[in-house]
């Protein structure tokens, strides 16, 4: 048995409608992760849904709306709604995300969604702001299903973060084995944070908050990145975290 639910979000991201609107249709990788639209209403979408859905608003610069299509719902229905709006060099959106989870589920379910959705908003105005038009390298990895005890503060230190970083921070990322990152905090909160470099934003998400499995996320823009590499090195990474800490 499922039960729906509806979260909405809206506020400023500093850049403009065109800019918005491309990232949300066009360029999803770079804040998210990969999805492709048919640029039309009744364009088919791949990417979002397990069973694909269709385009229901497609007004550019203005609305766009997406849901799965009815013969490929296995859990109910999932439907996301953009309404963008010009405020001088800045675009305020109004979303709008409805969709259906397990009834026995559905209070963790809820205040999951909640706050992944502002982090995800966060993270396209980043894009729009910073990165507009680029092409990214997404790489996602999930830590291992210990990973619920503990897991998000144990990827920061293994980071190198300290526990009091805030918003605006310049900091040094130093994942062993890898080459240090340097770049801003551009988010924090006690289940996610995300730091902006020059040409990448990472994403940690500490799920273990909701008993899930933690995540980093990466959105590379940098030239030449070498996608699978990238996913080895960093699954590679977040799975030594985690030894290490079964060690301690």
């Amino acid at each position: 048995m499922v039960k729906e639910f509806e979260v909405r979000w809206e506020g400023e991201l500093p850049a403009g409608p065109q800019e918005v609107w491309d990232a949300i249709t066009r360029h999803s990788a770079g804040y998210m992760w990969t999805i492709e639209y048919e640029p039309w209403i009744g364009g088919a979408e791949r990417g979002l849904t397990a069973g694909g859905g269709t385009v229901t608003a497609w007004a550019p610069l203005r609305h766009f709306s997406t849901r799965t299509r009815p013969e490929t719902e296995r859990d109910g229905v999932n439907e996301l709604d953009y309404r963008l709006e010009p405020v001088g060099s800045a675009t305020y959106l109004r979303y709008v995300h409805r969709t259906a989870v397990p009834a026995g589920d559905y209070d963790r379910q809820l205040a999951a969604c909640r706050h992944h959705t502002s982090f995800y908003q966060h993270s396209l105005g980043q894009y729009a702001c910073h990165f507009a038009g680029r092409e990214a390298a997404y790489v996602s990895v999930d830590g291992p299903e210990s990973s619920p005890q503990g897991g998000f503060l144990a990827l920061r230190r293994a980071l190198g973060l300290a526990g009091d970083v805030v918003t605006g921070d310049r900091v040094r990322l130093t994942p062993a084995g890898l080459e240090p990152i340097d770049g801003v905090v551009d988010y924090v909160t006690g289940s996610f944070l995300g730091v902006r470099s020059a040409d990448a934003l990472y994403r940690l998400y500490g799920r273990d908050t909701w008993g899930w499995p933690v995540g980093v996320a990466l959105h590379l823009f940098g030239e030449d990145v070498d996608q699978a590499a990238s996913e080895r090195a960093w699954g590679d990474w977040v799975a030594g975290v985690f030894d290490g800490e079964r060690v301690a």
